[in-house]
């Protein structure tokens, strides 16, 4: 008696974690570029992450809840603090049927510097993005997030110049 129970909560979850997976691909709404400027890095160098965020036409990314960037702890980069939201980045806004959504025209810019101790190579900055996107149309809103992944290259050299 206790196999002919088993299997139909076996199959139940099985069916339950490929429907989750194939939701969780499906409002996969936001995309980032991300990329790093200069593309090489000094010790003490100042820089810049630099991050363009795309969504379908007619979805909005709302400006309140604020989106936040959190960025994971990375030894070569050092941020004012590892998490960012729009108000913090003064990032601009635009308004739509009397709702307020973030302007993803320009590109989000968050400055940082390069530790003293940075180790010469190959890095990657982790971070993720939590927003609130919403589609007029469609009559649908979403709290989701995004992780991402930006290489970068760091030198020996300490920076005796001026930063860009």
């Amino acid at each position: 008696m206790e196999r002919s129970f088993k299997k139909p909560y076996l199959s139940a979850i099985f069916l339950l974690l490929i429907t989750s997976l194939l939701y969780s691909q499906e409002i996969d709404i936001l995309k980032i570029k991300g990329k790093i400027k200069p593309s090489v890095l000094l010790r003490g160098q100042e820089g810049k992450v630099i991050l363009k965020l795309e969504v379908p036409n007619g979805v909005y990314i709302n400006f309140f809840p604020s989106i936040v960037i959190e960025f994971k702890p990375c030894k070569e980069l050092i941020f004012s603090k590892n998490f960012f939201t729009s108000s913090d980045l003064e990032l601009e806004s635009f308004e739509k049927n009397g709702n307020k959504y973030l302007n993803l025209k320009k590109s989000i810019e968050i400055p940082f510097k390069v530790s003293m101790n940075a180790k010469r190579g190959n890095h990657k900055l982790k971070g993720e993005i939590k927003y609130f996107a919403c589609s007029s149309s469609e009559g649908w809103c979403l709290k989701s997030s995004k992780k991402f992944i930006i290489p970068f290259s760091t030198l020996k050299t300490i920076y005796r110049g001026k930063s860009k």
